[in-house]
C-alpha cells in the first residue's frame, strides 16, 4: 500500500524568504513586559465567568504576582465588564505602577463607551483591535482591505481625540490586527503604520503597543518567528513601538511560538495563568516565565508561592490543572520510576559538589529547576508505587522519618515496599511506606519474642560480658545465660544456645535519631546465615545496646517467615 502524503483538505502554510533570519542565533537574555489577558480573554472562555467579587480577588492576586499590564475587561461588551472597571477606579484597587487594559473593537460607539468605562483613571491602556486577514475582512465582516485601514484610522483618530480629552491621565493606546499569522504581512504593517501616524504621539519615551496575534495558531513557530522579525525590518519606525505577541494554542505549540518570536525581537507577551483562554487557550504565562527562569531570566513575576496561586485560581475559575502540566502540576516534581528517584535522590546529596562542579546553583538529575523557587517542597519530590525503586523508597524515609538505613538494606526495604505496592495496586503514601518499614524490619512476626536482656561487665575482667536472656519462644518463656567479648557477642551466644539457626553478626549500623535527652538508638543489623543467605534487621531504644539485640531477634523472626 502505498502512503498518501497529501491531504486535499489542508495545505502547508507557505514559510517566509528570509535567507538571513537573525532570531536563531539569539538568546532570550531579558524579561519582556507581562500582560495578563486572564480577565478579558480568559474569562470570555470559562464555563462558568467571573463575578464580580471573584474578578476583583483575580486581579488583585496578578497584582501580587507582578503584572503590571493587566487586560480588565470589554466594557463596550456587556454591563457587567462596564462596571468592574469602574469599581476599580473608584474604589482605587489600582496600583500605582500598574496600567489596567480595556479592549473594543474599531467601531466608534464602541471606542467611546470604552473611553467612558475609564473616566478618571489615572494611568491605562485602551486596546484596539480589526480583523485583518482576507478570511475575516472577507468572509465575517464583508470588508476590503481599503474600508479596513479607513475603520481603523477612523476609531485611532476617534482614540485621540478622547484621549486629549483626560489631560490629567495618562493613557497609552494598543493595537491589534487580528489573526497577523494569517494576514498578508505587507498590508499588516499598512494596517499597523497608519494606526501609529493616526495615533500621532507614539515615541520612545511613549511607544504605543502593537500587539501581532497568532489568534489561531495555523503555523509552527518558526513561522511566527519569521514574522515578527520581518513585522520590525519593514516597519518604519520600531523604536516608537512595543511589539507585543498573543499566542493561541490550538496546535500546542504557544509556548514554542512566543519564545521564538521573542528571540525576533518581540518585547511584551500576553497570555494567562495556566493557558486559560477561547478554544485550547492561551499562551500558558506561568509555564513561559518559569522557562526563563530557569534559564537565568528574572522575570518581574512571583511565583514562589505557586501552589497558592494554582488553588486560588482552580476555586475561581473552575477549571482544573493537569497533574503533569508544567510547574503546577500535582505530579511534575515527582518520579515514580526507580532509577529516576535513585538518581534525584543522589542528585540532592550533593547539590554543592554538582554546582562547584558544573557552575550553575542547581544541578540535579531529572529536575531542570529547583523546586523550592516555585514553593514546592522536597518531601513531594518521590512518590512510591510499584515502579519505584530502592532508592526512592530510601528517600522518603530519610526525608519524612529520618531513617538512614544502609545502602547494603536498600535492596531489601525496596523488595518489601514492591511486594505491598503490587498488592493493592496503586500508588503508596509515605506513611504506608514507614509501616510496612516497621513491620517487615522493627516488628516482624515470628517465633522470638524478647522479654529482657541484661548484660553485666565481668567483676575482673569488664571486657568480658556476661549476658542473661529472658525470650519466649512460641510462647514458651526461657532463660538463657551466655558470656561474650562485648553485649552483642553474649546476646549472639545466648541465642544460639537457645537452639536459633547458626547466624554471625557482621559490622552493623547505628544511628541516633532525635537529639539530647529524647534521642533514639536505631540499629541496622545484617545476619549472616549458614547458608549465605544475608538478613537485616532493626532495632529502636534508647540504649544501642538493647537496639542492636532488638535487630538480633527482627531479623531472627524474618528468616523464620523466610523459611
Amino acid at each position: 500500500m502505498e502512503n498518501n502524503t497529501n491531504i486535499p483538505k489542508y495545505i502547508p502554510p507557505p514559510s517566509f524568504d528570509l535567507p538571513d533570519r537573525q532570531w536563531p542565533s539569539r538568546t532570550v537574555t531579558r524579561s519582556p513586559i507581562w500582560c495578563s489577558v486572564d480577565l478579558r480573554d480568559g474569562n470570555q472562555a470559562l464555563p462558568n465567568p467571573l463575578l464580580p467579587d471573584q474578578k476583583l480577588e483575580y486581579f488583585l492576586m496578578l497584582c501580587n504576582i507582578g503584572f503590571k499590564h493587566i487586560e480588565v475587561s470589554f466594557p463596550s461588551a456587556s454591563q457587567d465588564d462596564f462596571d468592574f472597571v469602574r469599581r476599580l477606579i473608584e474604589e482605587n484597587h489600582i496600583p500605582d505602577d500598574v496600567y489596567i487594559m480595556t479592549l473594543t473593537q474599531c467601531r466608534s460607539h464602541l471606542v467611546e463607551r470604552t473611553f467612558e468605562s475609564i473616566a478618571g483613571l489615572p494611568r491605562g491602556i485602551v486596546h484596539l483591535y480589526a480583523a485583518t486577514s482576507d478570511l475575516h475582512m472577507e468572509e465575517v465582516f464583508g470588508l476590503s482591505r481599503a474600508e479596513t485601514i479607513e475603520m481603523v484610522a477612523d476609531s485611532i483618530g476617534l482614540s485621540r481625540r478622547l484621549a486629549d480629552d483626560m489631560p490629567d491621565s495618562d493613557i497609552r493606546l494598543e493595537f491589534s490586527p487580528e489573526e497577523f499569522t494569517a494576514t498578508d504581512l505587507d498590508f499588516a504593517v499598512e494596517v499597523c503604520e497608519t494606526a501609529v501616524e493616526t495615533w500621532g504621539y507614539a515615541t520612545v519615551d511613549k511607544p504605543m503597543i502593537l500587539n501581532l496575534p497568532a489568534t489561531v495558531e495555523r503555523r509552527p513557530p518558526n513561522h511566527y518567528a519569521d514574522m515578527i522579525e520581518l513585522f520590525i525590518r519593514k516597519f518604519s519606525s520600531p523604536e516608537k513601538v512595543i511589539i507585543s505577541l498573543h499566542s493561541h494554542n490550538d496546535q500546542g505549540m504557544a509556548i514554542a511560538s512566543t519564545e521564538l518570536a521573542l528571540l525576533a525581537g518581540a518585547q511584551r507577551v500576553e497570555g494567562t495563568l495556566f493557558g486559560h483562554g477561547e478554544r485550547t487557550g492561551n499562551v500558558d504565562l506561568v509555564t513561559l516565565a518559569c522557562n526563563l527562569h530557569s534559564r537565568g531570566v528574572d522575570t518581574g513575576l512571583d511565583f514562589s508561592s505557586l501552589s497558592r496561586i494554582a488553588e486560588a485560581s482552580v476555586r475561581l475559575t473552575g477549571m482544573p490543572i493537569p497533574a503533569r502540566q508544567p510547574y503546577s502540576g500535582e505530579y511534575v516534581f515527582t518520579a515514580f520510576s526507580g532509577s529516576h528517584q535513585d538518581a534525584i535522590r543522589k542528585g540532592m546529596a550533593q547539590l554543592d559538589k554538582s554546582a562547584e562542579r558544573f557552575g550553575i546553583g542547581w544541578a540535579v538529575p531529572y529536575l531542570h529547576v529547583d523546586p523550592a523557587d516555585l514553593g514546592r517542597k522536597y518531601e513531594s519530590l518521590i512518590r512510591i508505587n510499584s515502579q519505584s525503586g530502592k532508592g526512592g523508597v530510601a528517600w522518603v524515609l530519610e526525608q519524612d522519618y529520618g531513617i538512614e538505613a544502609p545502602k547494603a538494606m536498600h535492596p531489601e526495604i525496596g523488595r518489601a515496599v514492591q511486594r505491598f505496592s503490587e498488592e493493592v495496586k496503586r500508588e503508596i503514601t509515605s506513611s504506608e511506606v514507614h509501616e510496612i518499614f516497621n513491620d517487615e524490619f522493627v516488628n516482624p512476626e515470628g517465633p522470638y519474642e524478647l522479654m529482657g536482656y541484661w548484660p553485666r561487665p565481668d567483676d575482673d575482667d569488664p571486657t568480658q560480658i556476661h549476658g542473661e536472656v529472658r525470650m519466649k519462644v512460641r510462647g514458651e518463656e526461657s532463660t538463657i545465660i551466655a558470656d561474650g567479648n562485648g553485649p552483642v557477642s553474649a546476646f549472639v551466644h545466648c541465642m544460639q544456645k537457645l537452639g536459633a539457626p547458626h547466624f554471625a553478626v557482621d559490622d552493623y549500623h547505628e544511628q541516633a535519631v532525635g537529639k539530647g535527652a529524647n534521642a533514639t538508638a536505631l540499629a541496622y543489623v545484617p545476619l549472616e546465615f549458614d547458608d549465605g543467605k544475608v538478613l537485616f534487621g532493626v532495632g529502636s531504644d534508647t540504649n544501642i545496646d538493647q537496639a542492636a539485640v532488638r535487630a538480633i531477634v527482627a531479623g531472627l523472626n524474618r528468616h523464620a517467615k523466610d523459611e
